[in-house]
């Protein structure tokens, strides 16, 4: 489309898996008043105080446990989506990460200084809705926009959590996993603190209400859960998987706050004692897979299903740059 740039956007990873390098990554990750959504002096607080004296160092050795030698797999399995996307169109594609580098503002700088570019086409690379995801990348966004003065046309991809393209390119890309034995199905969703599904709840009193997410609601429209019990029934039912063959369970909480129940840990440990030997497990929160999917599930995870009494613990791949993933972000990019 003439005039058109795209900037994909996800999350971010540290320059390297050194603790100096996670110290600054989570800094700027967690003092995002959307992460944390507490007042500046108690978020700086709880960060600098509770959080950056030890868990740097245990990010680093997580992260030092998946390192590719190109770098960080959130970056480099988001780098080969942009090329092939780019190979297959062209409407300029850059990358950008919320939260480390290449930054937003680097790129929609970048972007803004080429003539040809009259819209920017931004594409947040998650497909649910939610303050520490989308609403911050959106945000930023903006922000940059204004802090410049850029004259250009900023379009923003809606969430696309049920959106039919994106759950056959979800089907597509499982499906070599979901045709060998198993025994049970896992979507392990990343959580959120429950205080965030209010937050976002636009009319102040549906969410977190007795079953909330099958009653129709403008809250809906920003609402994480009940877009992620969306994306569950969409593919079970596109890929036939029964009732009795899977569950939902939310990963990667912090801190004592209330999160989305139930977690995924102590659900994998559930299931290996009722008997589970051939656990799959699916992260769809994430279109690449990252520290979330390939240390917490696939390494964590296994040892917690084989410590409970399971066997085999498969994650099966995020999105990535699955062709059918790359063929679905090719036709929105060019609507």
């Amino acid at each position: 489309m003439q005039g058109r740039a795209v900037l994909l956007v996800n999350l971010g990873s540290p320059d390297s898996p050194e603790v100096s390098d996670v110290r600054r990554y989570l800094n700027e990750f967690l003092m995002d008043k959307y992460v944390i959504d507490l007042p500046w002096p108690l978020r700086r607080l709880i960060v600098s105080a509770f959080v950056l004296p030890s868990r740097p160092k245990q990010s680093a050795e997580a992260y030092q446990s998946v390192w590719l030698p190109e770098g960080s797999p959130l970056k480099v399995i988001s780098e080969k989506v942009r090329e092939k996307l780019q190979a297959q169109t062209d409407i300029p594609v850059r990358l950008a990460m919320r939260y480390g580098s290449p930054s937003i503002e680097q790129e929609l700088v970048a972007l803004a200084r080429q003539e040809d570019v009259q819209e920017i086409f931004l594409l947040p690379m998650y497909p649910h809705y939610a303050m520490s995801t989308v609403k911050t990348c959106i945000e930023e966004a903006q922000r940059v926009v204004q802090t410049h003065g850029i004259h250009k046309t900023l379009t923003i991809h809606p969430v696309f959590y049920n959106h039919p393209d994106y759950i056959h390119a979800l089907v597509e890309s499982a499906r070599p996993w979901l045709e060998e034995d198993y025994d049970h199905l896992l979507f392990s969703y990343h959580g959120v603190p429950e205080r965030h599904i209010r937050k976002d709840d636009t009319t102040g009193s549906h969410c977190l209400t007795p079953d909330c997410c099958q009653k129709p609601s403008e809250a809906h429209a920003t609402c994480y859960r009940h877009q992620l019990y969306q994306t569950t029934a969409e593919f079970v039912r596109a890929a036939g998987i029964p009732d009795n063959r899977y569950s939902v369970a939310f990963q990667s909480r912090l801190g004592k706050a209330k999160w989305l129940e139930p977690y995924t840990d102590k659900t994998i440990e559930q299931l290996a004692r009722q008997g589970v030997k051939r656990l799959l497990v699916m992260c769809p929160a994430f279109t690449a897979d990252c520290l979330e999917t390939l240390e917490e599930i696939a390494m964590q995870g296994q040892e917690i299903f084989e410590a409970a009494g399971g066997e085999t613990l498969t994650l099966i791949p995020c999105l990535n740059d699955h062709p059918v993933w790359i063929s679905t972000l090719k036709q929105w990019i060019e609507a």
